[in-house]
């Protein structure tokens, strides 16, 4: 494996991302990471032959074996009164959803 992501590098990114990691969780999630790459780097090293044509896919699947598309058509649930009694305000049998104070930047 080319490189591996250290304890350090790990704790550094956990913190970048603001994460509470336990120190458990903190070891399984760098030893997953590192699995990955060792994954890629695996992948990486198979041999492609020159001239191969690249794929969006790796199976064929041309248009006569894909399943028509369904149309999409709404389907009520029934639980609007039920969704609305749930929300902290509403207005006219809407969710009322206060605006977000913003500033326009230059």
């Amino acid at each position: 494996m080319a490189e591996e992501i250290t304890p350090e590098l790990f704790n550094h990114l956990v913190e970048l991302a603001a994460l509470e990691l336990t120190p458990q969780e903190n070891e399984y999630l760098r030893g997953e990471l590192n699995n990955q790459l060792k994954s890629i780097d695996e992948l990486a090293a198979i041999q492609i032959p020159e001239g191969t044509p690249l794929a969006a896919h790796g199976v064929p699947f041309p248009p006569e074996l894909r399943p028509a598309a369904r149309p999409d058509e709404a389907q009520p649930s029934g639980l609007n009164a039920e969704i609305l009694a749930g929300a902290p305000e509403t207005a006219e049998g809407y969710l009322h959803v206060p605006g977000i104070p913003h500033q326009e930047l230059d």
